[in-house]
């Protein structure tokens, strides 16, 4: 369930230039925007942004930006985030049906209930949810540092890990801290087959597999790394391997081949033969959608401003622990 108020653009195709990488860096100029974008979207839309990273850093830089415009090429709880960071600012989504099956299954009152039930917890909740998730938080996490951030805190005091119950189990058994997990998951990651990921190294012997946590356990026990994207993504440079079987969205794929293009990178086969581990939110975003979001300047992201003071504080204790 979104949690912001999105307004619709016209769609207004006819009035796309054909030069559409030259028109929106005319359109960054005249709006003193910046273009931030995850991993997983278009290569183009990698390509022209002025900051690509993945959830931990997109929200470091939103955070410290002076522009006026926050363009997201990514999902809405990443446009929320840079909202609540920047409450003063234009944030754009360039689709808005640009969701989040993982946020979209942590509904925010049943979550309120499951919560209820054990008042003495302490919150953490992955930034793959909204922000009305957020405001109910006592942390934010990320892949990035999840790990880290548990192991900070308190240990008489037992701990939520919503809403992702695979990277939950995955920083349980990293810290070895007894986690109470909201039963929520990421639809690309839970489409890997572990049986045709066995045959894939059975035909590849020395490529490497590298996965991300949110994964689940079959799929990470046979993963000589497991990382966040960023993570990820610096491994397949540092390693001496030169293949590389990639158990996380294919997008990440443009950059480890721009940053080693020597090497080989094998997207981890899904559970039949359609392409469902590419986000079918990230990808709603194209490079059109993001001129047209500049030149009509919307969808904005629009949040109550209570929901954004309560999300701010465990969104700013995240950055605090991350440095």
């Amino acid at each position: 369930m979104f949690t912001t108020t999105l307004s619709h653009p016209s769609p207004q195709f006819n009035q796309i230039p054909n030069d559409l990488f030259t028109a929106i860096n005319q359109l960054k100029k005249e709006l003193n925007a910046v273009i931030l974008a995850h991993y997983y979207q278009y290569p183009d839309i990698q390509d022209i942004a002025d900051f690509l990273g993945d959830s931990l850093s997109l929200s470091q830089q939103a955070a410290s930006t002076n522009a006026d415009v926050i363009v997201f090429a990514g999902v809405h709880f990443m446009a929320e985030t840079a909202k609540i960071l920047n409450p003063d600012k234009l944030v754009l989504l360039p689709d808005l049906e640009a969701g989040c099956s993982l946020a979209d299954s942590c509904h925010p009152d049943i979550f309120a209930q499951f919560k209820a039930q054990y008042p003495d917890c302490i919150v953490v909740s992955y930034i793959n949810c909204s922000a009305a998730i957020k405001a109910m938080s006592d942390i934010i996490c990320t892949s990035s540092n999840a790990v880290k951030i548990v192991k900070q805190l308190p240990k008489d005091r037992p701990i939520i890990f919503a809403p992702d119950r695979n990277l939950g189990k995955y920083v349980m058994e990293q810290t070895g801290r007894e986690l109470i997990l909201w039963q929520g998951s990421c639809i690309v990651h839970e489409i890997f087959s572990e049986r045709k990921l066995i045959q894939l190294k059975i035909e590849n012997p020395r490529a490497e597999i590298i996965a991300h946590p949110e994964c689940e356990t079959a799929v990470l026990r046979h993963a000589d790394y497991i990382g966040s994207t960023t993570a990820l993504l610096k491994y397949c440079q540092q390693s001496s391997s030169n293949e590389f079987i990639v158990a996380t969205e294919p997008g990440i794929i443009h950059q480890m081949e721009k940053v080693a293009s020597t090497k080989h990178f094998i997207p981890a086969p899904a559970m039949n033969n359609c392409a469902c581990n590419e986000c079918p939110h990230m990808r709603l975003n194209t490079l059109e959608k993001l001129y047209l979001a500049m030149k009509f300047k919307q969808p904005e992201i629009i949040l109550d401003t209570s929901i954004m003071i309560a999300a701010l504080r465990p969104i700013q204790k995240m950055l605090e622990l991350s440095r």
